[in-house]
C-alpha cells in the first residue's frame, strides 16, 4: 500500500496543534487579574468620556 498523503495528514495535524497552542492563556492568575483590571479601567475611562460628550451635546446616550 502506498502512503502518499501521510506527509500531508501529518502537516495538517501539526498546524491544528499549533493553532490550539496559540489560544492558550500563558498568564498566571495574578498577571491575568492585573491585566483584566487595567483593561476595565481603560473601558471605564472611555465610557466616562462618552457620557460626558453625550451630556455636553444634550443628546441622550444610546442604549440597547
Amino acid at each position: 500500500m502506498t502512503r502518499g498523503n501521510q506527509r500531508d495528514k501529518a502537516r495538517e495535524k501539526n498546524l491544528k496543534d499549533q493553532a490550539g497552542q496559540k489560544k492558550k492563556n500563558t498568564q498566571s492568575g495574578t498577571e491575568f487579574a492585573k491585566t483584566k483590571e487595567a483593561q476595565a479601567a481603560i473601558m471605564r475611562e472611555k465610557q466616562a468620556k462618552a457620557a460626558a460628550k453625550a451630556a455636553g451635546d444634550g443628546a441622550a446616550p444610546k442604549q440597547k
